[in-house]
Parts: structure tokens; C-alpha cells; sequence
């Protein structure tokens, strides 16, 4: 199966699509140029400014508005667009890079230091009465975090494991009960971003390997999906049918003219549809 390209190389560092009615399409992030990108329903694009050197990830809340990861913490989107950051959670080279709303309606998040050094990032919790708190740390890349529908186990990348990991949900703990699910140290790529169909399966982005990977409930490859751009980096399943299965890629230390479709958003219809119940931060 191949992805169709359905923008121009828009994007530095395109990463966290994610669909979702509250804002009518497609929202993902340009994430170090700190912009938030719109797809509308005409297909056009849209780029939206924060007030961040990075925006990480953006996921919708109730009301009409967002939950956003900026470089060093959180911040809110009121319906009218204005955005509110947080307080910082912390001043060193770390930034937030991938996340999800959990089952309770918390927004998690997990980091990532600038120059990768292993152990330093950590997975943060922000509740909807605004409180934040440190899950666990000792992550060196974190990056795909996506909740089955049932709300009972959410998958997880922590990038230089070469793996998908699992977890079981609890409202009052958070994540536990880490364990792996599949090794895909002898793929093509590195996992990077993932989101689940409503089968259960999950939809793995291979950044360098120019591919999305789909596994079955045993963790085994049972479809695989060719991207025009090597680094692969998220995908999501939207569109009014939910059957569409959304892939950023990003230009991200790659010279000018090589690679030439990096930053494209790219789709393909793989088959299953995507979850029909959407998650919002403050359910």
C-alpha cells in the first residue's frame, strides 16, 4: 500500500495529527517553528501561531477549545483561539514531544532533552483542574502515546528501545504495568508516532524508514503502508468516515533539496476505521 501526498512540503518538523470535530478537520504541528497546522474541510491549510518556540502536540478540549504541549510545559486554547501557557515545569534543554488525553480526561505528555541524552525525559500528567505531576521518568525519546477504546491500556514508543510498549490505565495511578508488546528493531525505521483502529490494531510511523507499519494483537507486521518521505514521524485516523489514516513526515537535519517530499502531509486508506468516541481534555 502506498500513502498519497495531499500537501506541499508545508512543514520543518510535521508531528501529532490528530482529527477531531471540535475544530473541524485535521490538526497537527509544525513543532519547532512553534505553529499549529489546519486542515479544512475544503482542504486548504492554515498555519496558527503560539506564543512557544515549540508546540509539541495539540488535542481538543471540552468547550470548543485545546490542550497544547509547548517547549517547557502546557497551556490551554479557549474556544476564541487565545492561547494561555501554564507556568514552566522546568528551565532545562527539555522539551515536550508527543501525547494523548487519557480515559479520565487528563492531558499526558512526555519529553525529551535536545541533545537526546538517555534517561532524561520524563511522562507529565495535567489534570483538568490544572495540577500537573511527574508520572515516571527515565525516558530517553518519548514519543507515540495512543489509549485503546475500552480506556483500559494505552500503547507507547519510547523511541531508541525499538519498541511498542503497553501499558494498563489507572485513573488514580496513571500509566502502569509497562511491559513490551513489539520489537521492531529489524524494521526499516524507528518507531515514532502510533494511533490504534477501531480493530485494535495499532499503526506504527517508522521515522527513517519511509513506511507505517500496521500490527496485529500479537505485535506481528500485518500490513505496511510506503511513504514519499524517509522521516515518518505520526499518524492518525479522520476524515467523516474515520477511514482516512492521516501521516506527517519532517524536513528535520536534511539539506535543502534532499528528500525532496519531506514536511508533506501524506493519507491512505488502509481499510479499518478510526475510534468513534473522541477523547477531550476535562470530560
Amino acid at each position: 500500500m502506498h500513502a498519497d501526498r495531499i500537501t506541499d512540503s508545508i512543514s520543518h518538523h510535521a508531528e501529532g495529527p490528530y482529527w477531531s470535530e471540535t475544530w473541524g478537520g485535521l490538526r497537527w504541528v509544525d513543532m519547532l517553528a512553534g505553529d499549529i497546522m489546519h486542515l479544512d474541510a475544503a482542504g486548504a491549510t492554515h498555519r496558527i501561531a503560539t506564543p512557544s518556540p515549540v508546540v509539541a502536540c495539540v488535542r481538543p478540549a471540552t468547550g470548543g477549545g485545546a490542550v497544547l504541549a509547548l517547549e517547557k510545559g502546557f497551556a490551554l486554547e479557549d474556544a476564541d483561539g487565545s492561547i494561555d501557557p501554564l507556568p514552566p515545569l522546568w528551565e532545562k534543554a527539555v522539551r515536550m514531544n508527543e501525547g494523548a488525553i487519557a480515559p479520565d480526561g487528563s492531558f499526558l505528555c512526555g519529553s525529551m532533552a535536545y541533545d537526546q541524552h538517555p534517561g532524561a525525559a520524563s511522562m507529565w500528567r495535567l489534570l483538568p483542574d490544572g495540577t500537573t505531576r511527574e508520572l515516571f521518568g527515565d525516558l530517553t525519546i518519548s514519543n507515540g502515546l495512543a489509549f485503546t477504546a475500552d480506556g483500559t491500556r494505552a500503547y507507547f514508543v519510547d523511541t531508541p528501545t525499538g519498541r511498542v510498549d503497553v501499558f494498563d490505565w489507572s485513573d488514580q495511578d496513571g500509566l502502569i504495568g509497562r511491559r513490551p508488546f513489539a520489537d521492531l528493531t529489524g524494521q526499516d525505521g524507528h518507531p515514532d508516532g502510533l494511533t490504534l483502529d477501531t480493530e485494535g490494531r495499532v499503526w506504527v510511523a517508522m521515522n527513517g524508514g519511509g513506511q507505517v507499519l500496521g500490527l496485529d494483537e500479537h505485535g506481528e507486521v500485518h500490513a505496511r503502508i510506503t511513504v514519499g518521505a524517509r522521516q515518518v514521524t505520526a499518524c492518525t485516523f479522520g476524515g467523516e468516515d474515520r477511514s482516512t489514516l492521516f501521516i506527517t513526515t519532517s524536513r528535520e537535519n536534511l539539506a535543502e533539496g534532499e528528500d525532496p517530499q519531506a514536511g508533506s502531509l501524506f493519507a491512505a486508506r488502509p481499510g479499518p476505521l478510526g475510534p468513534e468516541i473522541e477523547p477531550l481534555f476535562g470530560v
